[in-house]
């Protein structure tokens, strides 16, 4: 036998035998064998009497809050006798042991911190951080439109059916009550901009920053504007096929892998620390890291498993995202990442906790080949346009007299070319059409639905018209129909 999660070796009872307990029952449980070295062999001499055992057990229910009864086990190791102590996670956490409370990490214990305290209450309690109300807010410090656009989307996509009026939709969802209004309402609707943000930068080095973004505000329209920013600085990877409207593209990124990702750093951060997720795109390599070390008995081996128990420490925010179909099911998500890697050989995907948080990130040696003749486009600077165009003259530029220069020349030439490139794809375009483009452009995930009402058309019509910029190789669809995204060609 060894250390380990769920086992501890002591050679006497004593106050560290209590201690383990009770970090064994604010966690999966465990037991404490006496009698024995640090190797697991019995001592020599080692004599209990069953009043000796009971007055253990007495002992351990005093010391703790609320108190724990350990099962106790006489038995014998290698012929001599030793004594088990064992308990199971405890149903009303945490336990405490002398107003100090711990969870067991590996073979070892640690002290809880606030935070790990609370959600270990809320836990117990079967609710979860958001569902709390936010301080002097009521109903009229949240966006009606905001309310509305979630509502048409989750009637839109099918799993849930919520009433039309605003109000009644939130309370159906249990995201205000009659006379308070939730964290997670909060942070989903409010009027105002409560400041969890998303930092991205895209980096040469550790220490060279090409460009970076601070996003925040509704966390539905942050994940959109956190996609479009990180897919302007992915590599593509295309193959003409006769004419420009026939090609192969290949994102060095899988990006349902990396949208899964940006959705779990969003949505199971810790909304309590006033840390911000932090996204690191690097030239071969991106990060994702978020405040709050995982929630609840989840450990980082059972992530690497497909059957781990989902548990969020933000169960109404997760729902809200679930209804509108952003994230398919519960628990699933590494999943589905770890699938959508495998068509790229030389990639990995990494993740730990990191100091209070969670990093998770993927690196690759080699970006994936459609063939021999592939063509890679980098897009280091900070517009799409200027990303397929500048760039391509900076990275020539840059091979001469190097990357900083280089990326300086990219964005000027980026700025020039772009108005040129713009203005042709103007011509020959209807009004509807124009716009069409100009929204996209704006929004490389708007839906021809929402096209038609910006544009205040039919939807009917608006699919027409994306049709006629498909065939003048203006506009092509990346992705599924669901999840992808439109570009601008």
């Amino acid at each position: 036998m060894k250390e380990n999660t769920f086992i501890e070796f002591k050679s006497s009872f004593n106050d560290s035998v209590i201690e383990t307990l009770t970090a064994f029952a604010n966690t999966k449980g465990g037991k404490v064998i006496v009698g024995v070295n640090d190797k697991g062999n019995p001592i020599e001499g080692f004599k209990v009497g069953n009043e000796t055992i009971q007055k253990w057990i007495n002992e351990i229910k005093v010391k703790t809050q609320p108190s724990i009864i350990a099962d106790a086990e006489y038995k014998t190791i290698k012929g001599k006798g030793v004594v088990e102590l064992s308990i199971q996670e405890f149903p009303v956490k945490p336990v405490a042991f002398k107003q100090r409370f711990f969870k067991r990490v590996n073979n070892s214990n640690h002290v809880l911190n606030a935070s790990e305290i609370s959600n270990l209450y809320m836990q117990s309690l079967q609710v979860s951080w958001d569902s709390y109300p936010f301080p002097n807010a009521n109903y009229s410090h949240l966006n009606q439109s905001k309310i509305k656009a979630f509502i048409k989307k989750v009637n839109d996509g099918g799993r849930f059916l919520l009433p039309a009026k605003p109000k009644d939709a939130l309370l159906k969802l249990k995201l205000i009550s009659d006379d308070s209004v939730s964290q997670a309402a909060m942070i989903l609707f409010s009027n105002e901009n409560l400041r969890y943000n998303v930092h991205i930068g895209r980096f040469k080095t550790t220490s060279l920053i090409i460009d970076d973004k601070l996003i925040s505000g509704n966390l539905f329209e942050v994940v959109q504007e956190s996609m479009q920013f990180i897919l302007s600085h992915l590599k593509v990877a295309f193959e003409i096929k006769g004419t420009s409207t026939q090609r192969a593209e290949i994102f060095e990124y899988p990006i349902p892998a990396i949208r899964e990702l940006l959705l779990n750093a969003i949505i199971h951060r810790d909304y309590s620390s006033s840390s911000d997720v932090q996204i690191k795109i690097f030239d071969q390599k991106i990060s994702f890291f978020n405040p709050g070390n995982l929630f609840g008995n989840i450990d980082i081996k059972d992530l690497s498993g497909e059957t781990y128990a989902s548990q969020t420490r933000n169960k109404l925010i997760a729902e809200a995202f679930y209804l509108t179909k952003d994230i398919e099911k519960y628990g699933s998500g590494f999943l589905r990442i770890r699938n959508e890697i495998k068509e790229f050989p030389t990639m990995r995907f990494k993740y730990q906790e990191s100091g209070n948080g969670f990093l998770a990130e993927l690196h690759y040696t080699e970006q994936k080949k459609i063939n021999t003749q592939q063509t890679i486009k980098p897009t280091l600077s900070t517009s799409a346009q200027k990303n397929k165009v500048g760039d391509r003259v900076g990275d020539k530029v840059g091979d001469r007299v190097g990357d900083k220069v280089g990326d300086r020349v990219g964005d000027r030439v980026g700025d020039k070319v772009t108005n040129k490139v713009t203005d042709k794809v103007t011509d020959n375009l209807s009004a509807t059409q124009n716009r069409i483009l100009e929204l996209i452009t704006k929004n490389a995930f708007i839906s021809a639905q929402e096209l038609s009402e910006s544009i205040g058309i039919s939807k009917r019509k608006t699919e027409e018209n994306i049709h006629k910029l498909k065939e003048k190789g203006k506009l092509q669809r990346l992705g599924s129909p669901k999840s992808g995204h439109w570009q601008v060609l």
